[in-house]
């Protein structure tokens, strides 16, 4: 593993060794332990796009691994003021040892990868959110003790989240669910993938997505950049909830889990969210130990 573009570009073996990396350090964290892996490194964070979690976890993240976490806003870049992303990748390769980049187009992350020498991670695109779903494997597994078998159900808006989630429940061997409108589904080519290499389901009815599952999975109805979408969205989506119905169609044991930040009574209950709030806190917690996994397995082998 080179880069963290997205998801589908790993193996089952490969996100099973992330996972199994974040389990040793969150282990290790608890009790205590250091573990300066990074001592000396650098990672230079592209942010686009405001974050608290992406933010907070990979700063944390990097200070527990002995390196140094550099904040660089698209204000204070020379690619806010037009600078080609090809020519930013060129300088930074010369000073940092990685770039973590949240933006909005997936190109702009390819091309950071190509066109730099050093690792790449994706904080988040509108295609695709891979961290976050590392954080959501880690913290299934906890959970539930495995990811083989399990049906995972998403319900709302075919986003960033939705095709993260199918890249990385299908390869896991996970049964994956969609349940969203028509005008709304997932990347069209990443469906064909998952019907061709696992057991997957894309509907717009929700009982059918739900039923059975051992995992429900929502996310906002409007993301960063559809702000001005919110009041049509909450129209179109208004019946892709998840709420006490919806619970009682999966498994009596369903864990609930939401990239947050939540809106409570749009996409999920205040009564589910409180309910499962243990499950959902743990997996933001769990963006901080995903994250030091991938910066150990791509930063600890950069300038050796």
């Amino acid at each position: 593993m080179k880069h963290l573009l997205k998801l589908a570009d790993l193996s089952k073996e490969e996100i099973l060794d992330i996972l199994d990396t974040a389990d040793q350090l969150k282990k290790e964290k608890k009790q205590g332990i250091p573990h300066p892996i990074l001592q000396g490194k650098a990672l230079g964070m592209i942010f686009r796009k405001s974050s608290t979690r992406t933010r907070v976890s990979f700063e944390v993240g990097m200070y527990d691994l002995g390196g140094t976490a550099l904040f660089l806003s698209s204000h204070d870049l020379q690619i806010g003021r037009g600078e080609p992303i090809q020519d930013t990748a060129r300088v930074l390769s010369r000073y940092l040892d990685g770039i973590m980049i949240r933006t909005f187009d997936q190109e702009e992350v390819e091309a950071l990868a190509q066109c730099g020498s050093i690792p790449v991670i994706n904080g988040l695109t509108d295609y695709c959110h891979p961290c976050q779903v590392l954080a959501d494997l880690m913290t299934i597994r906890e959970y539930k003790g495995k990811l083989e078998g399990l049906k995972l159900c998403y319900i709302g808006d075919g986003n960033n989240m939705a095709n993260s989630l199918i890249a990385g429940g299908i390869t896991t061997g996970m049964q994956v669910a969609i349940a969203c409108p028509d005008d709304y589904r997932p990347d069209e080519e990443l469906m064909q993938w998952a019907k061709s290499n696992g057991e997957f389901l894309c509907t717009g009815n929700i009982e059918e997505a739900a039923a059975g599952a051992d995992v429900l999975y929502t996310d906002v109805w409007a993301s960063m950049g559809q702000e001005g979408e919110a009041e049509e969205r909450k129209k179109i989506f208004k019946n892709y909830q998840i709420n006490d119905s919806v619970m009682a169609i999966a498994k009596p044991d369903a864990m609930v889990l939401h990239c947050l930040p939540a809106h409570r009574e749009e996409e999920i209950t205040g009564k589910v969210l409180e309910a499962h709030a243990d499950e959902i806190f743990e997996e933001a917690e769990n963006r901080l130990h995903a994250q030091k996994a991938v910066l150990v397995k791509l930063l600890s082998q950069s300038r050796q």
